[in-house]
């Protein structure tokens, strides 16, 4: 299925200055935003309470949701827990947070009480809606947890990224390993940034998305240089510059609907998945969007820019000494 033509010539590369300077201009923006504003981090990353209230019938998050928000908890986080009659209840409590934080015998009964009475005001607002509810012990999460949650994420994303570059200097070439790492930090800062100027939650499932943003962008970027590569072999004579535009144009179908059809799941899942999937649904929205518009307009103008060359690409034989003796 054919949505553009292979075979047209539209000069994408020719548009390079224009799109690496929107491309740092967003950066710098991104990156100002995260460092002066921060992530407004949800429950996973700073702590808080987590109650399990059960209904002796079946009960929609929904109808959870409105009971707390008709009691004053307008930021819990409701998700159902092993079918229809448990939910999970998470919120934050600034009060349990800082007693929390507190090592001493004293400091932790403080905590614990404050727990409580924030875990029964709770059953007060579930149950001035339906009376047929029970609540479970509450649990504490303190936010030395969320702490090291934040250090392991960081790490499985450089963890990611470094392994992308390793994958794709092997397969491929230098050049377009450091092409293909840069657009990755591009689109990872990108999408982070969104969610720091915007100060929507970040949470665990935020995180896990940024992940899958990763490992989506950098699957266009190696179909694309691919095709690169096999235009360079396949090609007696053309400018880098050409040879890149062609690549592009000839992938530009497969670019485009794989990205559509992967937005209109994850639109489908932000609509009609409820709001414990909202970050996820909309990070991968955002990521889409990003790594689709960096795999034209930022990756090609990067390895352009490194200088790739038919030489580069072709492979080592007896016949080629010239290329066997380079380094």
């Amino acid at each position: 299925m054919e949505v553009f033509n292979p075979n047209s010539n539209i000069d994408f590369l020719g548009w390079r200055k224009v799109s690496l300077t929107i491309s740092a201009v967003l950066v710098i923006i991104a990156l100002g935003a995260i460092f002066a504003r921060g992530l407004n981090y949800g429950l996973d990353f700073t702590g808080g309470v987590m109650i399990e209230a059960e209904y002796k019938e079946p009960v929609e998050t929904s109808e959870v949701r409105a009971a707390l928000q008709a009691g004053g908890f307008n930021e819990a986080l409701v998700q159902s827990v092993g079918g229809s009659h448990a939910v999970a209840i998470r919120l934050q409590n600034a009060d349990a947070l800082a007693a929390g934080n507190d090592k001493t015998a004293a400091g932790a009964a403080e905590s614990k009480s404050k727990v409580d009475l924030l875990a029964a005001e709770v059953l007060k607002a579930l149950k001035a809606k339906r009376q047929d509810v029970t609540t479970k012990p509450p649990d504490f999460v303190g936010p030395q947890v969320g702490e090291e949650l934040k250090s392991d994420g960081i790490i499985a994303v450089l963890f990611v990224i470094v392994g992308i570059m390793i994958y794709i200097g092997i397969r491929f070439e230098w050049r377009f390993a450091i092409a293909a790492i840069a657009s990755e930090f591009h689109d990872t800062i990108l999408t982070v940034g969104f969610y720091a100027l915007t100060q929507r939650e970040f949470d665990i499932t935020v995180l896990a998305s940024v992940l899958a943003v990763v490992g989506y962008s950098i699957n266009d970027k190696v179909v694309v240089f691919d095709r690169v590569r096999e235009i360079f072999r396949s090609a007696r004579k053309g400018e880098p510059v050409d040879i890149l535009n062609r690549a592009i144009n000839s992938t530009l179908s497969r670019t485009i609907i794989t990205a559509a059809f992967t937005a209109v799941t994850m639109i489908a899942l932000y609509v009609f998945g409820g709001p414990v999937v909202h970050g996820f649904a909309l990070t991968m929205i955002i990521g889409i969007v990003i790594g689709t518009l960096s795999s034209i307009f930022f990756a090609n103008p990067i390895l352009l820019w490194l200088g790739v060359s038919k030489k580069d690409l072709m492979p080592v034989t007896r016949e080629n000494p010239e290329l066997a003796r380079r380094p």
